[in-house]
C-alpha cells in the first residue's frame, strides 16, 4: 500500500482489516476528534488491478475499480477545504469537495448528483482523465505530504460512484418543451455528446452526425478497452437517445452534406462543430510508406471500433499479426498502441521516444502500466529511417542517439541528435504515435469559417465561431487535448447556443 508512514497503514492489508479502519476512523469523526495529521496519515489507497502477466492476454479493463471500504477511507483523506482549490483545477467545475464528503458519509446518490451537475460522462472521466495534472494537482493533500500521488484520488472516487449508479437504474434528463429549433451536431465524442445533452435538455430538437458507422468519437475508436470499456460508452449513448436526440453514422459532413447546407436547405438553427483533430501526423522519413507502418489512428481503430484482436471471429477489420512492433511517441496514444499491440500478441514491443521518460506526456500510470505488460522503453532515440525488403515489408527501423540540450517553446528539454548514433532495431510492424493535426474537410468546404495556422477553427470565449449560429469546440479548437476539456468547452457551447436560440425565437416571433 503506498502512503506515508505511520502505524494503521499496516492494518489497511486485507478487507477485514481496512473496514476495521474506517470504523475506527468513522468513530473517531463522529466524535469530532478526526483533526487534519489523522486524515493526512490514513494510508492512500491502491486501486485492485487486473494481474500482469494475465492482462496481456485480454482485453479486459486493468483496473478493477475501488471496494466501497476503500473509497470511503480515500475520501476521509479530503480535508474539505474551505476554498475547495481543486475545483480551480477541474476543467468542469466539478463541486469535488462536496461529492467526496458525501463519500465519506456514505451517501453515494448524493456524489453522483453532485458530479452530474457539471460532467455527463463521470465513468468515463473517472477512468481517462488526467487528474494528476489537473484537480489532484491542487489538492491541499498532496501539497502536504509533497507528492501529487498521495492526493486524494479524485478520479478513482468519480469512477467509482459512477459505476454504482450505473449498475442502477439512473434517471433519464429532464426535457424541456418543445422550442421549435433545431441543431446539429457534428462528431459524437465527448464534447458533442455534452453538446446534444445541454441543448436537448433546453428543448430544442437535436441530431448528432457521426461519421463513423458507431457513435462515441475518440472514446470508441482511440481509447482501448482496457482503459475504458466500450459498454460504458454505449450506455451514455443510450442515454441521449432516450432524451430524444437523434443520432445519424456514416454522414461526413463536409461530404455528406455541408454546414451551409445544413443550415440553409435542411433547416437548422445553430450548428456544434465537434469533429476532434484526426488527421495523424507522420514523421516524413525515407519507408513511412512500406507494408506495416501505420498511424496509431488506423491501428487503434481497427483494434477498438472493429475489434482487429478477435482475428476475424467477428472482427470488422483484419489486422496484421505482428512479432517485433516499434511504436513512435510518448504520450498516451502512444501508450494505448503499445499496449494493444502486446495484447494482439506481439512477442517485443518496443516504445521509442526522443527525451527521456520525465518528458514523456503520457499518464504516470499509462507509462506504469506499459512496462509493466513488458513493453521495452528505447529513451533517448528517434527514427531515421524505416527499412523494407524487396517486397516492401517493413524489416527494421534505424534509430539516431539523442542527448537533451536547451529548453524549447514547451519548456522541455529539447532533444539533440548525436552524429554517428545510428543503429537498428528488426521489427515487422512500426506505429507512428506523434499527434494528430485537424482534418481540412471542414475547412476546406466552409467558406465564411476562420481559422488559425494550425487549421483548428478560432472561437471566442463562449466557443462562437465567426460564422452566425456555429459553435466549435474541442481538439478541433484545441489541438490534441483531453476528454474533460473537450466536455468543457461542449458545456460552454452549449450554454451560448441556448442563448444564441432563445434570442432567434424571440426575434423571429416579433417579425411574425
Amino acid at each position: 500500500m503506498v502512503g506515508t508512514a505511520h502505524p494503521t497503514e499496516t492494518l489497511a492489508v486485507t478487507p477485514e482489516e481496512r473496514r476495521k479502519l474506517l470504523q475506527e476512523l468513522l468513530a473517531k469523526r463522529n466524535a469530532g476528534g478526526l483533526k487534519t495529521k489523522d486524515r493526512l496519515a490514513i494510508p492512500p489507497q491502491e486501486i485492485p488491478e487486473q494481474d500482469a502477466d494475465a492482462r496481456r492476454r485480454n482485453v479486459s479493463e486493468v483496473a478493477l475499480g475501488y471496494t466501497e471500504e476503500q473509497a470511503r477511507l480515500e475520501a476521509l483523506r479530503c480535508l474539505q477545504c474551505k476554498n475547495a482549490p481543486c475545483i480551480e483545477g477541474c476543467p468542469v467545475r466539478i463541486r469535488i469537495r462536496d461529492f467526496v464528503g458525501a463519500i465519506a458519509e456514505g451517501d453515494y446518490r448524493k456524489a453522483l448528483d453532485l458530479i452530474k451537475e457539471n460532467s455527463l460522462l463521470p465513468a468515463v472521466c473517472g477512468r481517462v482523465c488526467p487528474q494528476e495534472v489537473q484537480c489532484q494537482e491542487k489538492c491541499t493533500v498532496g501539497l502536504s505530504l509533497k507528492d501529487v500521488s498521495k492526493a486524494v484520488s479524485i478520479g478513482r472516487l468519480e469512477r467509482f460512484v459512477a459505476d454504482l449508479g450505473r449498475n442502477g437504474s439512473a434517471a433519464v434528463p429532464a426535457v424541456a418543451a418543445p422550442t421549435g429549433m433545431k441543431v446539429a451536431i457534428i462528431g459524437s465524442g465527448p464534447g458533442g455528446i455534452v453538446a446534444a445533452a445541454d441543448a436537448r435538455r433546453a428543448g430544442h430538437e437535436v441530431t448528432i452526425f457521426e461519421a463513423f458507422h458507431k457513435p462515441g468519437g475518440v472514446m470508441v475508436y482511440g481509447i482501448p478497452e482496457f482503459r475504458l470499456p466500450k459498454a460504458i460508452v454505449r450506455q451514455e449513448i443510450e442515454t441521449l437517445k432516450q432524451m430524444g436526440v437523434k443520432i445519424i453514422t456514416n454522414f461526413i459532413v463536409g461530404r455528406t452534406r455541408t454546414i451551409e447546407q445544413l443550415m440553409k436547405e435542411d433547416g437548422f438553427d445553430a450548428v456544434y462543430i465537434g469533429v476532434g483533430a484526426g488527421l495523424p501526423s507522420f514523421m516524413n522519413v525515407e519507408g513511412e510508406s512500406l507494408v506495416g507502418v501505420y498511424s496509431a489512428n488506423e491501428y487503434l481503430t481497427r483494434a477498438n471500433l472493429m475489434k482487429a484482436y478477435q482475428f476475424g471471429a467477428g472482427a470488422d477489420t483484419p489486422i496484421a499479426r505482428s512479432k517485433r512492433v516499434a511504436v513512435v511517441g510518448g504520450g498516451n496514444v502512444a501508450m494505448d498502441s503499445a499496449r494493444t499491440a502486446v495484447r494482439l500478441g506481439a512477442e517485443k514491443v518496443y516504445l521509442i521516444y526522443r527525451r527521456t521518460e520525465k518528458e514523456m506526456p503520457a499518464r504516470v500510470e499509462e507509462v506504469h502500466h506499459a512496462k509493466q505488460e513488458g513493453v521495452e522503453f528505447h529513451l533517448l532515440q528517434n527514427p531515421k529511417r524505416i527499412l523494407g525488403d524487396v517486397n516492401g515489408n517493413v524489416v527494421a527501423i534505424e534509430c539516431l542517439r539523442y542527448e537533451l540540450g536547451e529548453p524549447d517553446a514547451s519548456g522541455r528539454r529539447r532533444p539533440v541528435a548525436i552524429p554517428g548514433s545510428e543503429f537498428q532495431i528488426e521489427v515487422d510492424t512500426v506505429i507512428i504515435a506523434i499527434g494528430n493535426l485537424a482534418n481540412p474537410l471542414i475547412r476546406q468546404t466552409t467558406p465564411g469559417l476562420e481559422f488559425n495556422k494550425w487549421g483548428n477553427i478560432i472561437v471566442d470565449e463562449n466557443c462562437r465561431t465567426s460564422m452566425t449560429g456555429v459553435f466549435a469546440g474541442g481538439d478541433i479548437v484545441l489541438g490534441a487535448a483531453t476528454v474533460i476539456l473537450a466536455m468543457g468547452q461542449g458545456r460552454i457551447a452549449a450554454a451560448a447556443m441556448n442563448e444564441y436560440l432563445a434570442q432567434k425565437k424571440l426575434t423571429r416571433r416579433n417579425a411574425v
